[in-house]
């Protein structure tokens, strides 16, 4: 009779460990399937961030990748031909590069003539009213075919450009960067709207 007890409690035992052992089993997949669940954060796009921004992180993104051919011009051509001077700006090609990036990624299908309206301006004509006139088409051309060479643009059948995958991933990977700083900025303005309000 003994024994019988003994072995009786052994199989108790032993059950009760492996109903603990499979509890915690349980638990255990319930927390990774919880934490697997949980909606990944959505990825920023160019359209989520300032221009301004955006251009100028871009710009800086092709500069370090080095992958812009600069023309032997740069320092001293004219953006238009109602510019006075040369741009101040050292990075100004880079700078231009990413605008005209950043404005193929949103209107695909533009070419050189499109753009050229784009970067036109007032031009100066003494004392009459000034008249638009259009950007060079040499500069944003050396642009468009800098930016083929890096891989962020492609020729579109119909003869304007579009972005690349590429292109696409560096632009969006930029903005995502940008985007937490921009929400910060705005959340800081719009706190500090709030104090003098009730002040």
């Amino acid at each position: 009779a003994r024994n019988d007890t003994k072995s009786t409690n052994k199989a108790k035992a032993i059950i009760q460990r492996q109903t603990a052992y499979a509890h915690q089993i349980t638990r255990t997949t319930k927390q990774r399937n919880s934490s697997s669940a949980k909606p990944m954060a959505k990825m920023a796009t160019v359209k989520d961030v300032p221009a301004e921004k955006l251009i100028s992180a871009y710009a800086a993104l092709l500069k370090k990748q080095d992958k812009i051919q600069l023309p032997e011009w740069v320092d001293i051509v004219k953006t238009a031909s109602f510019k006075e001077l040369a741009p101040e700006d050292e990075d100004w090609f880079y700078i231009r590069c990413a605008s005209i990036a950043r404005h193929i990624y949103l209107r695909q299908g533009v070419g050189v003539g499109a753009l050229r309206k784009v970067y036109g301006g007032a031009q100066s004509r003494g004392s009459r009213p000034n008249r638009f006139a259009k950007a060079s088409g040499s500069v944003i051309r050396k642009c468009l075919q800098a930016l083929e060479a890096a891989k962020v643009l492609k020729k579109m059948s119909n003869g304007g450009r579009k972005i690349t995958s590429l292109g696409q991933r560096d632009l969006d990977r930029v903005a995502s960067q940008i985007k937490p700083q921009f929400v910060a900025t705005v959340e800081d303005d719009e706190s500090g709207e709030e104090s003098s309000d009730e002040e």
